[in-house]
């Protein structure tokens, strides 16, 4: 979750929803997010709403978390109502959320049963970081209920590992993987990150290596951002680092894209790959088609029948909030039908199944013909009434995006 929050109105104490919004309705998905804003250490790339333990005070620690975020689970329930549920997914994320004992976390997924009950066969994932788990822990998480694991792996070479800041060990991911396999997840994911400063093609490929090695269901590979504010972004303003080289990223994704491709992982989202379509994350997806979800935790964000609301960011005033008994959401926005046909033409034109083309305004829909042109759209899926990234296209996704949308 990024550690800067947009402006928007004020949210009742309460958390009261405006009058008529539902979660779940017309069949909208409904998951749970909760963001566990822990890490070890902070990577230089990273700009999300995490913090280390040297850098928390006033009795806030990873052992305080889960009464924190079962607390905050009470009130969805409370401002939900009774007939919301059951639970799709669950997703945690960071920070690094298996730095909490796997007894914690598996009080939390016990509280979201308790509260809203998981649905038969409902997906539930954690984040991980390759040194952060164990083969007890994750026996443990398995034992309760957790089937879907996402380890972020980001590279296998070292000298990558160590610009990122990274602390695991090169193939200490893909053991974490056989160990996740042992404890009988259901489902494994390997996140990568491509473009680093001083990573070579062949840096890439060995990455792509390792990671096809192990033999993960799902794929997520990220081209490296260099965030505003950032320890990475001091160090490429001051030359110590080159910033990342825009037909180097396209042909890192070519390059990902082809290897996953011929070792049986199909692209869903611009930036995911999956053995099959029931690998895909299902919670992601629940995002990008317009689903309802209540976010848990300091930062994270909600959206519920196009209501979206964000909390507050410090660890410390997200506690404080609940123990007075307030919702700890710092602002909330109700988006308009020209607000949400933008969004949605925004997210599922990243998907493989793509953007229904009725959704486009008139000069949008001449845009995208231009688009079929420069081979940055497929033809005959326009013909077909969707709009559908090409591999040119993916690679230029935001520009598409944009010219879709303006």
């Amino acid at each position: 979750m990024c550690a800067v929050l947009p402006d928007g109105e004020t949210v009742p104490a309460s958390g009261l929803l405006p009058e008529g919004v539902r979660a779940g309705a017309d069949g909208r998905p409904f998951g749970l997010y909760v963001h566990v804003p822990f890490c070890a250490t902070r990577c230089g790339y990273c700009d999300f709403n995490t913090y280390t333990a040297a850098e928390l005070a006033g009795g806030i620690t990873r052992g305080t978390f889960s009464a924190q975020a079962i607390a905050e689970l009470r009130l969805a329930r409370q401002v939900l109502g009774a007939d919301t549920g059951p639970v799709q997914t669950v997703f945690v994320g960071g920070g690094t959320p298996t730095l909490l004992p796997p007894e914690e976390l598996a009080r939390i997924l016990r509280a979201v049963d308790e509260s809203f009950a998981l649905a038969p066969g409902a997906e539930v994932t954690t984040e991980a970081n390759p040194d952060s788990v164990d083969p007890r822990g994750l026996s443990l998480l398995r034992e309760a209920g957790f089937t879907r694991l996402s380890v972020g792996m980001q590279s296998a070479v070292p000298s990558v590992l160590a610009t990122l800041d990274r602390t695991h060990t090169p193939g200490r991911a893909a053991q974490a993987v056989a160990e996740a396999r042992a404890a009988g997840f259901e489902q494994v994911s390997l996140d990568l990150i491509y473009g680093t400063p001083g990573e070579t093609a062949a840096d890439w490929d060995a990455t792509l290596d390792e990671a096809l090695a192990a033999a993960p269901d799902h794929v997520s590979a990220y081209g490296l951002i260099v965030e505003p504010g950032t320890r990475l972004a001091a160090q490429v303003r001051r030359g110590e680092l080159p910033a990342p080289d825009e037909d180097t990223m396209a042909a890192r994704y070519a390059r990902t894209d082809e290897r996953l491709t011929a070792a049986g992982l199909g692209w869903y989202e611009v930036c995911n790959w999956a053995s099959a379509a029931g690998t895909a994350c299902r919670h992601n997806l629940g995002y990008w088609d317009g689903g309802d979800w209540w976010g848990v935790g300091p930062g994270a964000h909600s959206h519920v029948d196009g209501v979206r609301w964000w909390n507050v960011l410090h660890p410390s005033a997200h506690a404080a909030r609940l123990q007075s008994g307030r919702s700890p959401a710092a602002g909330r926005e109700r988006l308009t039908d020209d607000e949400r046909r933008f969004e949605a033409i925004m997210l599922t034109s990243r998907l493989r199944t793509g953007t229904d083309a009725a959704l486009l305004s008139a000069a949008a829909a001449r845009e995208a013909q231009r688009l079929v042109a420069d081979g940055l759209l497929d033809p005959d899926a326009l013909a077909a009434g969707r709009v559908v990234l090409t591999l040119e296209g993916r690679q230029k996704a935001d520009l598409v995006v944009r010219e879709l949308t303006d």
